[in-house]
This record gives C-alpha cells, sequence and structure tokens, in this order.
C-alpha cells in the first residue's frame, strides 16, 4: 500500500492543531476579525495570522473587506464546506461512517417543502414560543428583513423574530420583497422599516448584526442579548434596476444558509432553559 494512503484527510490534519480547532469553534459563532480573534484565543497576531491563512487556504474559511473599516477583513466559517469535509473524513475511515441525515430530521418550513441541503435537527423544536432573535442592518430593507421573515418560515412563530435598522430606509427594497416572495412564498412587504431605537427596553436572547456598520450600534441597543456577527455585503449596492436582483437572490441564499445552521443551535438552547 502506498505511504500517502495513510496520510490523514485534509480536514483532520487542519481542524486538529489546537489553535486552529479554537478558531474553527469562534468562528461557528459568528464572524470575526483578526484582532477580535486575537483577543479571544490570547495568541499574537502574527500566529492567529497564519493559521487563518491555512484554514483559507483549505476552503474552510472565506472573508469579506468590513464596509465600516475597508482595512479591516472579516473571517467566515462554511459550515456547509466543514459537513462535506466530515462527511468525507469518515468515508476514508470506514464508507459505513459516511455521515448521512436520518429520514425527516430535515428543517421544513410549515406546509412548505423544505429547501435542498435543510440542515438535521431544524425542525425539533419546543411547542412554545420562549426566545427571541432581532436582526439588525443599516437600512432595515433588505438583509435584516429577510433574515426576519426566514427564521419566521422555518420555525412557524415558535421563535420570536424581529428587525431593525440604524438608519432605516422608507420602505424594504423591491427586490427584497420579490425575492421572498419568488424563492420562498412569503410576503414581507407589508412591514416598513423601524429604527432600533424603537425596540429599546425589549429583551433579545440573540442580536444578530448583518452589516459591519449596523454592528457599532449594536452593543448599546439591547442588553443581556448573545450577540453574532454576519458579515455580510449590502445588496442594494448592485442597484436598483433589474440588474441588481441577482445580488439580492445570492444575499438571500447566503442568509438563508446562516439561518438553517443556526437553527439546531436556537431548538437545542431552548430546549435546555425549558423548565
Amino acid at each position: 500500500m502506498a505511504a500517502s494512503s495513510h496520510a490523514a484527510p485534509a480536514f483532520v490534519r487542519l481542524a486538529g492543531h489546537p489553535l486552529r480547532w479554537r478558531l474553527l469553534t469562534e468562528l461557528a459563532r459568528s464572524d470575526l476579525r483578526v484582532r477580535e480573534l486575537v483577543t479571544l484565543v490570547g495568541e499574537p497576531q502574527s500566529l492567529v495570522s497564519y493559521h487563518l491563512r491555512l484554514l483559507r487556504e483549505g476552503g474552510l474559511l472565506t472573508t469579506t473587506r468590513s464596509s465600516f473599516d475597508g482595512r479591516d477583513l472579516y473571517y467566515h466559517l462554511s459550515l456547509e464546506r466543514c459537513a462535506d469535509a466530515l462527511a468525507d473524513t469518515g468515508t476514508a475511515l470506514n464508507p459505513a461512517l459516511r455521515l448521512i441525515p436520518p429520514p425527516g430530521a430535515a428543517g421544513e418550513a410549515p406546509a412548505q417543502e423544505a429547501p435542498a441541503g435543510a440542515v438535521p435537527g431544524a425542525a425539533a423544536w419546543p411547542s412554545a414560543a420562549a426566545m427571541s432573535v432581532l436582526f439588525v442592518c443599516t437600512g432595515n430593507s433588505a438583509r435584516s428583513p429577510i433574515a426576519e421573515a426566514l427564521l419566521r418560515r422555518y420555525t412557524a412563530g415558535r421563535i420570536e423574530a424581529a428587525s431593525a435598522g440604524s438608519r432605516p430606509k422608507p420602505r424594504i427594497h423591491p427586490h427584497a420583497v420579490r425575492v421572498l416572495r419568488d424563492a420562498y412564498g412569503l410576503d414581507a412587504g407589508r412591514q416598513p422599516p423601524r429604527h432600533v431605537n424603537t425596540l429599546t427596553g425589549r429583551r433579545f436572547d440573540y442580536l444578530i448584526s448583518l452589516c459591519d456598520k449596523a454592528r457599532e450600534v449594536c452593543p448599546e441597543l439591547v442588553d443581556h442579548a448573545r450577540r453574532i456577527h454576519w458579515s455580510i455585503p449590502d445588496p442594494a449596492r448592485a442597484g436598483d434596476d433589474q440588474r441588481g436582483y441577482p445580488a439580492f437572490a445570492r444575499t438571500a441564499v447566503d442568509i438563508d444558509t446562516r439561518i438553517r445552521y443556526l437553527l439546531p443551535v436556537l431548538a437545542t438552547e431552548k430546549m435546555e432553559v425549558q423548565p
């Protein structure tokens, strides 16, 4: 047998390093900048940057340049790539170990077929609503209302979802309304954008910022919320005419993927807090 056949799969080699595993676990919760990761793991920036580069070259991480400070990069962990790599790792050890979601475990929206690639365990919700999530972006006209609508869809209202903006636009962007209607069968055009200040005093379990500018507002907005950041470019920059619509479709797919991977986390925590 060739010596190369004894080499550990790439994911094992990448994730098996203690510092890289710590970076992966931090990025599994939120998109973060290098200096934030340095603080969290307590290691020199040069060492953290080196291991981030290896994870990025291995295809597990992507980056987006901050829309608030263009000198910063946000690192994002692709959980779908990790899932594929874990499945390949199991198969490399023994074909019987390939990860296959059990029948009926995929997340579904009520009365609609779940999208392809639904995350196992996403639909396992306790019956009573006991958790709330606030999505924030700048204009509350595209990213945050898309996220709010999709979370409501997947949980059938069992998780309270809301959205707001730090500088709300006069209306939901027509392309956001269209992509939710055409791709998901949802009507998101009735609720106008609102300012985050209108939610002062309300308590949310999770606060998820979807743009880098709005993230600067979030720390002063909600007390006691678990904070997550998704660094997602504003699709409105692509324009208001028909040529701008594909950017909204890509943004909706990105948010949908992130929501589906968030669902098992919310479901697990929700069941843990049940009396």
